[in-house]
């Protein structure tokens, strides 16, 4: 399968969706920034030139405020919150995780509350209080704790339903079990239309979950790609962030 390929299925499922009267939401999050780089002016002009939402994952322990004044001048790109220092504390026989039940809780909600006070500093209004979890990995003391360190707000992976500011990622274009390189246009045009089949029931957004700082030329390819057809399609929305998480304008 081809870049073209890929572009041509998923033009197809959103006539077919249209001509139901329906329409398919899709929102953008990349994580683990920390300061400004060459592949995230890549990133913020491929959003900007697609008028699309972003919803950039930003680790509060070694964010630089060369970051936040990078933001600036952008316009609908929005600051999460990526753990505290993306640390793993994880024991060597289990997988990585910041923010699961390996230390005391007060110890990690403490960090919360710290990065979130650091982010509120940083970058105003811009930041939208919402913990993404390092790994995509949370314990369920952490998770129900969060909102405590002033993050209502939660964002993972894989996990689909509705939950009050709960909104997952669902589509990663990277394999990070073979190289960490990009994991092919078959895998994705199969991983969105098992997305979009779901989409019958559920109206949740399909997230597209990006990682700039390590993309290939193949994974940029597949974002300008899906950009090309799901960013212009009648069918296709990207609702704001503060939209998608439920929180309301003030």
């Amino acid at each position: 399968m081809t870049a073209t390929d890929l572009a041509e299925r998923l033009r197809s499922r959103l006539d077919q969706a249209g001509a139901a009267g329906r329409t398919l939401a899709f929102w953008w999050r990349d994580d683990d920034a920390v300061a400004p780089t060459p592949a995230l002016d890549r990133l913020l002009a491929l959003a900007e030139r697609h008028s699309v939402p972003l919803s950039l994952a930003v680790i509060p322990a070694n964010a630089e405020r060369s970051l936040a004044d990078r933001l600036e001048p952008t316009g609908d790109v929005l600051v999460l919150q990526h753990g505290w220092a993306h640390k793993n504390h994880a024991p060597a026989d289990r997988k990585s995780a910041e923010l699961g039940d390996d230390r005391p809780l007060e110890a990690v909600l403490d960090e919360l509350s710290r990065g979130h006070q650091r982010m509120s500093r940083m970058f105003g209004s811009r930041f939208l209080p919402v913990l993404v979890p390092p790994w995509n990995r949370i314990s369920d003391s952490v998770a129900a704790k969060r909102v405590e360190t002033g993050l209502p707000g939660l964002s993972c992976f894989k996990r689909l339903g509705t939950a009050d500011r709960r909104l997952d990622t669902h589509i990663d274009p990277i394999a990070w079990r073979s190289g960490r390189t990009f994991a092919g246009w078959s895998t994705l045009a199969d991983a969105l239309d098992a997305e979009i089949d779901r989409r019958a029931d559920d109206p949740t957004p399909i997230g597209i979950l990006t990682h700039h700082l390590v993309h290939d030329e193949a994974t940029w390819a597949f974002m300008e790609t899906l950009l090309d057809v799901a960013a212009g399609h009648p069918a296709a929305r990207w609702p704001h962030p503060v939209e998608a998480f439920g929180f309301v304008h003030t």
